[in-house]
């Protein structure tokens, strides 16, 4: 990969960084256009699979992100992917903090609160739609995905379990 595609990446996600509003889930969608559709570094079951071992793993749920750099580029690109998603988080949370410690009741700071939530939940449902589609390929991974949907919304089984259940449905063949 050349000087000019790492810098790309590094921009792009550094952008996105800067729209994440609710945290990166709510951009994986841009993200994952541009690594595998506009420029075809990885495929939809390796953004996929990068993904869903972030959320395995003990750690930030972030490290999706580093994950994907690192199959894009190695570690120039996971370097790269990783400082993009750090900067602008730590700056807009720094002044942020800043701001609200002088006057933590201002209208200002009440709006900015009350008006990023339905943005990030609609983001949040964007990037849900856009791993349904990477990794269910026929009406049963649709299924499996509805099913957990159910039983996560409306029962309190913790989701370790409906990973153990998706990880023995697919050794099985049934996914």
């Amino acid at each position: 990969m050349e000087r000019a595609d790492i810098l790309a990446l590094f921009l792009h996600f550094l952008m996105l960084s800067s729209m994440a509003i609710g945290g990166t889930q709510t951009v994986m969608p841009d993200m994952h256009r541009f690594v595998v559709d506009a420029h075809g570094w990885i495929t939809g079951k390796q953004f996929a699979d990068a993904y869903a071992l972030a959320q395995a793993a003990p750690g930030p749920n972030v490290m999706y992100v580093t994950l994907v750099g690192w199959q894009v580029a190695g570690w120039t690109g996971a370097i790269a992917t990783t400082l993009a998603l750090i900067i602008p988080s730590t700056v807009f949370t720094l002044m942020f903090a800043r701001v609200s410690a002088r006057n933590p009741d201002a209208p200002l700071g009440r709006a900015i609160r009350r008006g990023l939530a339905p943005i990030a939940i609609g983001l949040t449902l964007a990037s849900a739609w856009i791993l349904v589609r990477s990794v269910n390929h026929d009406w049963r991974g649709y299924l499996a995905t509805a099913l957990t949907v159910v039983v996560v919304t409306r029962t309190g089984i913790n989701p370790l379990w409906l990973i153990l259940a998706g990880a023995l449905a697919g050794m099985a063949g049934l996914v």
